[in-house]
């Protein structure tokens, strides 16, 4: 073993009771790296919380994703809505088929600590934007109490909101940039000279999405 590269939880990088120390027993020159992934991660994590329109859209979206993902019945409303949406864009020739494709999903919680969670729960909340605010509709006018149908009123206020749908947009453009460098550095096998490409890479593409 050569080296060890984990996130940076206590129970992997502990200098006594770590994973990495369990390790280093029996091979003293495998040395601890804290992953780089996850370093990323963190810093988009502190990022968006230090920009208080992203904060906000980060909030707004975990509570979107929690109100339809909450119970296993909004989950088999949205999942019906997808069928019926995909459905009408293959009948309108908007929707291609094939062995795979048009699968029905959940939406994605984003989570501070999990590689490119926050990118794959916007895409999940683009993806299936329509059934998602169907969903929501739904329960406004048939929830079975006033609280249910108030929180779902707040929801929908969200999903019509332009900033939020505006933000939405423009995180996914910035963070599908960021996610690819994000994958890269998960690779098995990277060399130092490629990550620094990337890495410049990325600069210059998210430079190039402010100017624009």
């Amino acid at each position: 073993m050569r080296g060890q590269g984990y996130d940076g939880a206590s129970n992997m990088r502990g200098e006594w009771h770590g994973l990495q120390a369990l390790f280093l027993n029996d091979c003293p020159f495998a040395y601890y790296v804290h992953c780089f992934a996850h370093r990323l991660q963190l810093a988009l994590v502190a990022a968006s919380k230090d920009e208080v329109h992203v904060h906000g859209f980060f909030d707004q979206l975990t509570s979107v994703v929690n109100f339809v993902g909450g119970s296993c019945k909004h989950q088999d409303e949205l999942q019906a809505f997808q069928v019926a949406e995909i459905a009408h864009l293959v009948s309108i020739d908007e929707l291609q088929t094939g062995k795979g494709a048009n699968q029905i999903g959940t939406l994605q919680r984003a989570g501070d600590t999990r590689w490119g969670s926050h990118f794959h729960s916007i895409c999940s909340l683009l993806r299936w934007y329509g059934p998602t605010r169907a969903v929501v509709e739904n329960i406004l006018k048939k929830g079975t109490s006033g609280a249910q149908r108030g929180e779902a009123h707040g929801i929908l206020t969200i999903l019509n909101s332009f900033n939020f749908v505006f933000i939405l947009h423009a995180m996914e453009k910035m963070m599908g940039i960021i996610d690819i460098l994000c994958q890269a550095f998960q690779k098995k096998s990277q060399d130092i000279v490629n990550v620094e490409h990337l890495v410049s890479t990325t600069k210059s593409l998210i430079q190039k999405l402010r100017e624009e």
